[in-house]
This record gives C-alpha cells, structure tokens and sequence, in this order.
C-alpha cells in the first residue's frame, strides 16, 4: 500500500462515519444538543468538513469547496466565508442549521471528492514539504494530513455519540 493509498483509506472511513452519523435524520435531529453548550450533528459535521476543505486546499494551493462550487450559499450561515467553526461558543453552534442530512453530505463528499483526488496523486516524496512555518517544528504535509484526519476522526466520533444520545434514534 502506498502512502497515498493509505491517506484515502483513511478519507473514506471519515466519509463512512459522517453519512452514519447523519443517515436519515432531519433539520430538527441534526440541530438538537444533548445538553446546553454542546455541539450537534450539524455543527460537528460541517465543522469537520470545514477543517478538511480549509486545510486540504491550503496545502494542494487550491480554492476551498465552500466557495468554489458555492457551498457557503448554499448553506446561508451568518458566518463569513472563511469561517471553519474553530473557537466557536454556542451561540455560533446554535447557528448551524440545516433542513436535512442531504446538505451536510452533499458538501462532505465533495471535500471528499476534492481531497482524494489530491491525495492520489501524492508520493512518498512529497510528504517531508513544510507546509507551515508558523509552528515549531515547522508543519510537514506529512503531519498535516495526518492532523486533519485525526481531527475529522474525533469529530465523526462525537457526531456518533451525540445521535446515540439522542432520544428514538
């Protein structure tokens, strides 16, 4: 298995996790939080699907697929553009509001789509590349790749959770 081989497998068990996640819940289900200030389904996923559009595009020098293909209207968030979801409270939680499982997919698998297609064509070669200095040690596509899914992971994870809390789910 190649590296590149490996990063896809990992992106398509992210994709797996986010449609169990959200499979056949509607706007209500998808907004609701087990508890004042936590996170639901919705804002854990277009969180994670945020993370990884931001990042993934940061690093292929390519536009995000919130903007590019007009996610961000799509959605209608009273967030600007670039906004991730990262330190957000619960009011701007409260905020991400969705009619169905459809729109949150939707956009996931085409930051799936998108990433995928940048992974596959990475060698083992192109992983040491600094991606970001700002950090010490500087950030290798390596250990951004590897943040992102780790990221999307634990997110996916507490999407999971959250449904199972969810009363008649």
């Amino acid at each position: 298995m190649t590296s590149a081989e490996l990063l896809t497998d990992a992106f398509d068990r992210i994709q797996e996790a986010v449609h169990g996640a959200v499979e056949g819940l509607g706007g209500p289900r998808l907004a609701e939080r087990p508890a004042e200030g936590a996170n639901s389904i919705a804002w854990l996923v277009w969180h994670l699907t945020r993370i990884q559009d931001d990042h993934v595009a940061g690093v292929a020098g390519a536009a995000q697929v919130w903007t590019r293909d007009g996610w961000a209207d799509r959605f209608g968030l009273p967030f600007d553009a670039s906004d991730t979801g990262y330190g957000h409270g619960p009011d701007e939680v409260a905020a991400v509001r969705v009619d169905s499982a459809d729109l949150l997919t939707g956009y996931h698998d085409a930051v799936h789509d998108s990433t995928v297609q940048y992974v596959a064509g990475l060698t083992d070669a192109d992983l040491p590349r600094i991606v970001d200095r700002t950090w010490d040690p500087p950030v290798t596509l390596a250990v951004r790749l590897v943040s992102v899914v780790s990221d999307d992971l634990q997110h996916a994870g507490q999407a999971a959770y959250v449904r199972g809390l969810l009363r008649g789910v």
